[in-house]
């Protein structure tokens, strides 16, 4: 099935058979796996063939889902100019299709922005890592705040 089909090659960054990994080698009863943290997957062919396949290589393209949350009294439109700028000033993030940044949900304790660029497979993990990392400094040099969950409570003195 995985010769006929083809729903993996070596090199292929993968969620199968209950692994993720870049495949290394497809034989006939198994395929090896290496995981991110380098370890070595031996997986049945059975177990692949018999359940989804997630092929985070097959087109080249990834899109990264961040949420940055702001507080409730900052500026929608300074947050999202912010988000904006940052995205366009990395050259690695692709222009087509677009990136999205719009406000994704009004949490308990932030505005939540969902922050949606597109990159190439290969620059996935160092762009989602610098953006968040550009994200934090850029909030703070323009005083942005990034709230933390709150509680208020209430004591009430027994009679």
């Amino acid at each position: 099935m995985l010769i006929i089909f083809r729903p993996l090659k070596v090199g292929d960054f993968v969620e199968a058979g209950g692994a993720t990994g870049t495949v290394r080698e497809i034989g006939i009863f198994t395929s090896i796996l290496s995981s991110p943290d380098n370890k070595k997957i031996y997986v049945p062919n059975a177990n692949l063939t018999g359940a989804n396949i997630i092929n985070y290589s097959a087109f080249g393209t990834r899109r990264i889902d961040l949420v940055a949350g702001v507080s409730y009294g900052d500026s929608l439109d300074l947050v999202k100019a912010t988000l904006e700028q940052i995205l366009a000033e990395d050259d690695r993030i692709l222009t087509d299709p677009a990136p999205t940044i719009a406000v994704l949900e009004l949490a308990d304790s932030s505005v939540n922005f969902a922050v949606r660029p597109w990159v190439k497979e290969e620059d996935y993990w160092d762009v989602r890592f610098d953006t968040q990392e550009k994200i934090k400094q850029r909030f703070d040099e323009k005083g942005i705040s990034i709230p933390f969950p709150q509680q208020d409570v209430h004591l009430i003195k027994a009679g």
